[in-house]
């Protein structure tokens, strides 16, 4: 899918290797324990659906998506903080969400912190449901360890 504007403050599109510095220091601003640039580059290289979501000109966001054998696996969603709570999360999961059907997905999978409330909130409201967990998953300060609630949706529309 190519670039989507829903509004004249923002648009969607593919993430490039030169956006990687800004996707770097939204990445730093918003998480605890951010990937690093390998992990992004990475990311494009084998060719997942890299995207970058862009509010008023400037990088604000981003979703890496991962699709295989029917399977979408949302591996990170991110938005500034400053920008949080404004729907640009939801719009940039729904964007992912109908390219990964487009690509013959119909489950999406994701891993979320249980103490990241606003985040459970909006793949709650967006039809994620719990489906496992992941002991110990995360990363803590201390060397202590978080677990991860796996959630799933269908991307299948019911009749």
């Amino acid at each position: 899918m190519s670039a989507v504007v829903r509004s004249e403050n923002w648009e969607i599109r593919r993430m490039q290797d030169a956006d990687l510095a800004d996707v770097l220091a939204v990445e730093r601003a918003a998480y605890r324990f951010p990937w690093t640039g390998a992990v992004f580059r990475d990311c494009l290289r084998v060719g997942y659906g890299c995207w970058l979501l862009g509010y008023e000109g400037r990088t604000s966001g981003h979703l890496i998506l991962s699709v295989v054998s029917g399977e979408a696996h949302v591996l990170n969603l991110c938005v500034h903080p400053a920008l949080q709570r404004r729907g640009l999360g939801r719009e940039l999961l729904a964007y992912g969400l109908c390219c990964a059907a487009r690509l013959g997905a119909d489950m999406v999978f994701l891993e979320v912190r249980p103490s990241n409330r606003g985040a459970l909130a909006l793949y709650e409201a967006t039809g994620f449901s719990e489906v496992g967990q992941r002991p110990g998953y995360y990363p803590e300060y201390g060397g202590r360890r978080e677990d991860a609630l796996i959630l799933a949706r269908s991307l299948t529309p019911m009749d």
